[in-house]
């Protein structure tokens, strides 16, 4: 089981390296971040964008290896950078596309082009994993999904799951997220929750349960206190979130009060897709650059 995000770089190092395709990458933490995954010997980037601001950026800052680095031009234009950056992956010129100076709808438009894009049979979810004292924990989805539904929650489950097994989670916990434990009517998730620890309950290489407050879901003490009978309680390893405000709440505030390292990647597609927000550090997108290595 990896532990931490320096576990999981040491993963990565002994992989095969993989080439992520930079869409719109005129932007100094998105470069700096691909800068750091050649140097750490993670992956090759082929950056995609205003290729003067590109050179001048690496020229400036790390002119012994800027040769290392393939430059498609698509100036400021985001929607020709994203259209560029899946061909590239059509192409086999790259395995992962990690969003730079580009809104992600306008990545995922490209992405989701029925004739040209990425689809695969799965749904697209986001899966956000952070570094706990006591190991990785992941949380999903507070980037795509606006208000799953049940079956949205099952596939949203699915992805995780497999970011879990990547992490050498072999038997990964599923906590369905909501305010309380008690199904109530009133609460749309709460009754999601129970459904879906029904419908999953014989689902493989996995436990789900819910409803779970997020207390009981991560902390032992609350779950003894509280009655609550399941080995996911006090323990979980994933956190899925009732919809989109949730989980984007509780990943920024895992970001800006509690000063985790996080990392994200997008599950569904052809490739992992790496959306970290144009605002994310340098850090943070090579860690999201590291994890869809592994994802990968």
């Amino acid at each position: 089981m990896i532990r931490n995000f320096n576990e999981l770089l040491e993963k990565a190092k002994s992989m095969k390296n993989k080439t992520v395709v930079i869409t719109a990458a005129q932007t100094a933490s998105v470069l700096d971040a691909a800068i750091l995954a050649k140097m750490e010997n993670i992956a090759n980037s082929l950056l995609v964008g205003d290729k003067v601001f590109i050179e001048n950026y690496l020229s400036e800052n790390v002119p012994e290896i800027k040769d290392d680095f393939e430059i498609i031009d698509a100036g400021n234009d985001l929607e020709v950078a994203a259209q560029k950056s899946v061909k590239a992956v059509r192409e086999g010129k790259a395995d992962i596309i990690l969003k730079g100076k580009c809104p992600t709808a306008t990545l995922l438009k490209a992405v989701l082009d029925k004739e040209v894009g990425l689809r695969s049979d799965e749904k697209l979810s986001d899966v956000l994993i952070y570094e706990h004292l006591q190991k990785l924990i992941l949380m999903s989805d507070g980037g795509i999904n606006l208000y799953p539904n049940v079956e949205d929650k099952i596939s949203i489950i699915k992805n995780a799951v497999k970011v879990a097994h990547s992490l050498e989670i072999p038997n990964p916990k599923v906590a369905l997220l909501a305010a309380v434990e008690v199904v109530n009517p009133k609460m749309p998730a709460t009754v999601d929750a129970q459904i879906i620890t029904e419908k999953l309950a014989e689902f493989p290489n996995c436990v789900v349960f819910g409803p779970l407050a997020f207390d009981v879901a991560i902390d032992e003490e609350s779950a003894k206190v509280k009655n609550i009978k399941s080995e996911v309680a006090g323990n979980a390893d994933v956190l899925v979130v009732p919809n989109i405000e949730a989980g984007n709440i509780f990943g920024k505030s895992l970001t800006y009060y509690c000063k985790y390292r996080v990392a994200h990647v997008v599950m569904g597609a052809k490739v992992p897709i790496l959306i970290a927000s144009r605002a994310d550090t340098a850090e943070t997108k090579f860690l999201s650059m590291v994890l869809g290595v592994v994802s990968a």
